[in-house]
This record gives C-alpha cells, structure tokens and sequence, in this order.
C-alpha cells in the first residue's frame, strides 16, 4: 500500500454526508467529518467505507494507523457516523471541536456524537489537569465561543487550546506547521451557539496547504445555510479577512443543499439570494470547484425532499466553468464512483480527473495519463478496485 501524498484534499464518496481528508505532509492527516454507512461494506453498494479505507491508507506509528486531527463540524449523525469505529481502529492525535456539543440533550444525539461527546469531555479533563504539556491521544482543541469555559469542569482549561472565529490554526498535534498549513476559522458565532440550530454552529474553516510558493485552498464550511453565511462573508469583510474566503475547492455546505442560496422571505416564500452566491463565486480561483458531497444529484426534487437539491446544483453550476461542479456520488459516474482527488503537481495545485470507464475514450490518451497517476491516487485505486485510475491533474493555472 502506498503513502498519501505529503499535501492536498480528498473528498469521498460516502453517501450524502462529508468525510473530507486533508493530507498536510507524509506523516500528518487531518479527517473533517465522517460518514461510515453500514451499507457500504455490502459487495453492491459502490459507497466507500470511509472507515476502513482511512485504516489502509493512513501513515502508520508503531505499525498502527495514525491520525493527527479529527474536526467534527458539527455532531449530526451525516458527519459523524463511524467515529466510535475509527476510534477504536485509529490513533487520533487531537480533535477539534465546537462545544455546542457539550449543551445538547443525549437523546438528541446519535450514538457516535455521544461517543465523540464523551471522548472530548475526557480529553478536556487530561488537558485541565495536566502540568506540562498534554501528549498525543489526548489533545483537543474547542473552537468558537461559549459560557460552557466558565463553568467548573472547564476551569483552568488553557487558553492556547481555544480558538475563536477571525484566528488562525498552524498547529496540528503538537506541533506547528506554518511553513505548510494554515486553517482560518470563520464560525461558530458567540450569539448562535446555543440559540440557533445544530447545523448553524458548524465549524466554519479555510484550509491553505503550501508547497514552496504554490498554495492550495479549500473552504469547508459544514451545514452553514444562507444566514449564517451571509454573515461569514460580512464579518470577513468588516475585519479585513475576505481574503480568508478565496478557495480553490468550495465544499458546497449541507450536501449540495438549496439552503445556501435559497432563503424565506418575509411572505414566508422561498427566494433567490443572488448576493452569496456572487460571494462565492468571487472567492473561488479561477478554475476552481465545487464539490458535493451526496449520493447524486436529482434532476427534480420534490417539495421537503432533503440535500442533495438539484436546484442548488444549477445554481453552482451557473458560477462555474464547465465540468466544475463535481459530486462525490457521480464521480466519474454513478455505477462506480471514486474519490475526488486535489494536490500539487508540476502544474501547481488542482483536480486530478478520473477516467470515466462508462465513456468510450482514446485507448492512447488513457495510457499516457495513466503513467502521471500519483501515489494517492494509485493507493486509492487499488484500496477501492479501480480498473481505470484518477489520471490527469487538471491545475488553476497559477501557482501562487
């Protein structure tokens, strides 16, 4: 099995639900969310067990699978279904967290958030209470605000391990990383960690991976819906951080769901909000994409119909070049879909395009894109059984 590649982003298909991986350098990987369906180890079922697949593919330490961070954006059960699982099979370094979690009632919570509840809870304590500093496997770090720190168990929680919407994070387990890796933290706001909805907590980021003087960038912003966001762009603006939005890959929030750019008016009707999406298209790169997280998109949606939305994908794809607009679920086609891969090549940072067995293509062409293909994608290719590899890296067409 080969290593991950020292940097770039993999989006999986898992189904409607996220499980990104951000490969740092050879040695640091950085989980955000996890969707580990049951099905997925059906021999039918062409979802990744996202599980099992993290086992294969992670560095190892001491001959076992490590992971640096774990981010939980939010504890519903599409971001984090298979994490007692992964705990049990994976070293985790450190998590990364919004203490909402801590507010909610356990019968509003499935039973992987209640094992991530009780997993940080423990490391909170280790971290309180330790006189030097906390080891790995027992690292943490809460993000955003909340009147939960000035409670008793959080007393003496140390101040370094909290981060705040507008800081930045170079540290990853331990130990810091600016040369390489930089996460921007957009959300959770103070006013809506107990007050609003699960989703409108989510842990909002900007990842930017560096590679001499070429960067890639990627935005992850959970369940965020049009409000919140609305706001995550104003904020950015009013602080001086709009350049803390430009992305190269925008992870469309909610699993591609309408609720980004649709909102209700004070008729209680549903309407268009042109401005976020302008915003968003203003912070994408030039060749930058849009990726979906689902089982793949509908043509039409029924009225309550949950995420994936076909109206949402239409309106992505408006601000996209051509074949920008990736689903995890589709890619390259729906009988059997693989990861979507993005990392630095001799080109810069970009896409690398999988072949679509189900199109008729140039036998040539195939060859020689086949030769390029990198070790993630050959790790990937041969952990889910690709005939046809990830082949061709398709750049922004600036390494800055």
């Amino acid at each position: 099995m080969q290593d991950l590649p020292s940097k770039g982003f993999v989006f999986w298909p898992v189904g409607t639900g996220d499980s990104s991986t951000v490969c740092v350098n050879t040695r640091v990987v950085m989980q955000i969310d996890l969707h580990n369906l049951d099905a997925a180890y059906d021999d039918d079922d062409s979802r990744t067990p996202i599980v099992d697949r993290l086992v294969e593919l992670l560095p190892k330490e001491d001959g076992e699978p490590y992971l640096a961070v774990f981010v939980l954006t939010h504890p519903d059960l599409d971001h984090c279904k298979g994490f007692k699982d992964l705990r049990e099979k994976v070293a985790i370094g450190e998590i990364w967290f919004a203490p909402r979690i801590f507010h909610e009632n356990a019968s509003d919570l499935c039973d992987d958030a209640l094992d991530f509840r009780k997993e940080a809870k423990r490391r909170v304590k280790v971290t309180r209470e330790a006189n030097d500093e906390v080891e790995a496997g027992d690292r943490v770090r809460v993000i955003g605000y909340s009147e939960l720190l000035e409670e008793d168990e959080f007393d003496g929680f140390p101040e370094d391990r909290l981060t705040t919407p507008g800081e930045t994070i170079t540290e990853l387990d331990g130990e810091d990383y600016e040369d390489d890796f930089e996460a921007f933290v957009h959300s959770p706001f103070k006013d809506d960690d107990t007050a609003s909805e699960r989703n409108e907590t989510s842990v909002g980021l900007r990842i930017e991976l560096t590679d001499d003087n070429r960067v890639g960038r990627g935005l992850f912003l959970g369940d965020l819906s049009y409000p919140t966001l609305r706001r995550v762009w104003d904020e950015s603006r009013d602080h001086g951080n709009e350049d803390k939005l430009d992305c190269d890959v925008f992870l469309s929030p909610h699993q591609c769901s309408k609720s980004v750019m649709y909102d209700k008016n004070d008729d209680g009707d549903e309407e268009l909000k042109q401005d976020i999406l302008d915003d968003i298209e203003k912070s994408l790169a030039d060749g930058g994409h849009i990726i979906a997280s689902s089982d793949p998109v509908p043509t039409k949606n029924k009225n309550g119909d949950n995420p994936p939305h076909a109206k949402a994908k239409a309106r992505y794809e408006e601000i996209v070049a051509a074949d920008h607009f990736l689903c995890t679920g589709a890619h390259p086609n729906e009988d059997d879909p693989k990861a979507i891969v993005f990392e630095f090549g001799d080109d810069g940072f970009g896409y690398v395009k999988c072949v679509d067995e189900s199109d008729d293509g140039d036998d040539e062409a195939r060859s020689r894109s086949a030769n390029s293909m990198t070790s993630l994608t050959a790790a990937i290719d041969a952990s889910q059984g690709c005939d046809e590899p990830p082949t061709q890296r398709v750049g922004f067409g600036s390494g800055e």
